[in-house]
């Protein structure tokens, strides 16, 4: 039986758009993305055998449809070789998971060959080439992860909360909701088999958050379906208020809009109402112009009410029982927002869990068979992601904790930190120039560079979360940040010519906020601020200050 393509789901007035579309949907209906899934293992095999290289494969291919297997070429950074992008439900792996990625970079050296945690608690993994692609997969797919439908046009991570069954204000396990979803997106229900056709020609992509507490560690203002724990106000069932069309690009930020709707917070209602999201999005979104092609202006297109209307009866319409009602009233009681670095008792009792930092989310090899030994030793091999780009290691013994303190990997000085400060731990960053072909500065460098001279030179009150991202489309989240830093043009004047000449630089972003009372910060405090310490770091050093509560440290002089 012949495999369904994704074109093959597009209903006949779709297909036109399609064909009169930009330039990637022309391409996706040229040569369906569902060819990957194959492509993939024959383009690693005839390099292996000598009969091709990476040069000779279509550009259309090698640039855009292998991104259905999670693989992005860095044609202009790293040519030939490939950021894997993989899928990580709720951002929980384990520690052979762990050894895994660190086996497959290795052979690419230290420069190229690392590990990345992403601001949807996943994982990517840079250096891979095409000979040796198929292998990983392989690999990946023997424990339980994929690298399918993580780029372009696919629905992205399913982001859940890091605290998930663990924690004593939970509202919602998001477990086996991110599961759920994740199977929906990536497994093919014939063959059981990953990569999915049905949902292989979106206009756009899509990210689903699931959070599970007043806490909203997954960032459901930032995601095109956004699910917010909310009880019943009648039944006192716990349920989600859905939000919708949140995004970050660089024409457009867009918080996400409530449209009046709750549905019980169960796989069955979570699953229904995305499928049906997917449908309508699917079938009716925008394939012209890509920055108008997100969820959210279609949204606006129809109407909030209109699309509240069509998808309940879309939900409906698969009469699977799944229940809707208005959105329900928030909990106003007060809450604070709670910390994931460092130990924290769980609801378990005599259980811990233990946030460690990771510098700006970069892992190489070493420190990714470190985590898996610690893992193994204190938390039953289980490692957890979270959008901070840090890590959780959960169920660790009240009688292990000081052991896991004494740890080597943990030790001051070493890449691993429980106890980071308030500055550098609460560092989030993009790729950066690095590897990404749009970025205008180097960001992770830069970042952890600058957050540790900040921490050398300020005392804050509270973790202080500043953002970096190297181009307005802002992976870095800058917006979401209490001091964002987005790549942009600045200039300096040059003493030798007494002209001002270009040179790296960045707009600041000042004041947004996450949690219950999510705010982004949509327009710059400081604009084309160049780069360097000099400049940059002073910049910092007064919003901290005057917007902040910091304080400059007193360092004694020395006898």
């Amino acid at each position: 039986m012949a495999l369904r393509t994704g074109s093959s789901y597009l209903p006949e007035e779709t297909m036109e758009r399609a064909k009169v579309g930009n330039p990637i949907e022309k391409d996706k209906l040229k040569k369906d993305p569902t060819s990957a899934f194959l492509d993939v293992y024959e383009f690693a095999k005839a390099i292996r055998a000598g009969a091709l290289d990476w040069e000779d494969v279509e550009k259309a291919d090698m640039d855009s449809r292998l991104k259905w297997v999670g693989l992005l070429h860095r044609r202009k950074r790293t040519p030939g070789s490939f950021m894997m992008r993989l899928r990580t439900p709720n951002g929980i792996v384990t520690s052979d998971l762990m050894r895994l990625y660190a086996e497959s970079v290795e052979m690419y050296g230290p420069d190229f060959g690392v590990v990345d945690i992403t601001t949807r608690q996943n994982i990517q993994l840079r250096g891979i080439t095409l000979a040796e692609a198929d292998v990983v997969i392989d690999k990946l797919h023997a424990l339980n992860q994929t690298s399918y439908h993580s780029a372009l046009d696919n629905v992205r991570n399913m982001v859940g909360s890091p605290l998930a069954g663990i924690d004593d204000q939970e509202l919602v396990d998001t477990r086996a909701i991110c599961n759920a979803l994740n199977d929906l997106i990536s497994l093919n229900r014939e063959t059981g088999e990953r990569g999915n056709p049905v949902w292989c020609n979106l206009p756009r992509k899509f990210n689903i958050a699931v959070s599970g507490s007043r806490d909203d560690f997954a960032h459901t203002h930032i995601n095109d379906i956004g699910f917010v724990p909310t009880k019943h106000a009648t039944t006192g069932e716990m349920g989600f208020n859905v939000v919708f069309g949140g995004y970050m690009s660089i024409k457009r930020v867009a918080e996400s809009v409530p449209i009046d709707l709750w549905i019980p917070a169960d796989v069955n209602s979570a699953y229904a109402l995305s499928e049906a999201v997917l449908r309508i999005f699917r079938d009716e979104g925008f394939r012209g112009d890509r920055q108008k092609a997100r969820l959210m202006w279609l949204i606006e297109a129809k109407g909030f009410p209109e699309f509240r209307e069509q998808l309940v009866a879309e939900i409906d319409s698969y009469d699977r029982g799944v229940t809707t009602d208005v959105a329900q009233p928030a909990d106003s009681t007060p809450f604070t927002r709670r910390e994931l670095l460092g130990v924290h008792q769980q609801k378990q009792e005599g259980m811990y869990r233990v946030g460690v930092h990771v510098p700006t989310g970069r892992l190489h090899p070493e420190s990714c068979r470190e985590l898996a030994d610690l893992a193994d030793k204190y938390s039953a091999g289980e490692v957890r992601l979270t959008v901070e780009q840090n890590v959780i290691l959960p169920n660790v013994h009240e009688s292990k904790l000081d052991a896991l303190y004494a740890e080597p990997a943990l030790a001051e000085g070493k890449h691993l930190s429980v106890t980071p400060g308030n500055i550098r731990g609460n560092t989030v960053s993009c790729t950066g120039s690095q590897f990404c072909g749009l970025a205008l500065i180097e960001t992770k460098a830069n970042a952890d560079m600058l957050t540790r001279k900040l921490d050398e030179l300020l005392d804050v009150p509270r973790p202080l979360r500043i953002h970096f991202t190297g181009c307005p489309n802002s992976c870095g989240q800058a917006q979401a940040a209490d001091i964002g830093i987005m790549g942009a043009p600045a200039k300096k004047l040059d003493p030798e010519t007494g002209k001002k000449k270009a040179v790296p630089g960045c707009n600041i972003f000042v004041g947004g906020r996450i949690g219950e009372d999510a705010h982004l910060a949509l327009e710059p405090f400081k604009k084309n601020i160049p780069l360097e310490e000099e400049t940059l770091i002073p910049e910092l050093v007064e919003i901290i200050t005057s917007q902040f509560g910091g304080k400059l440290k007193v360092v004694s002089e020395e006898a």
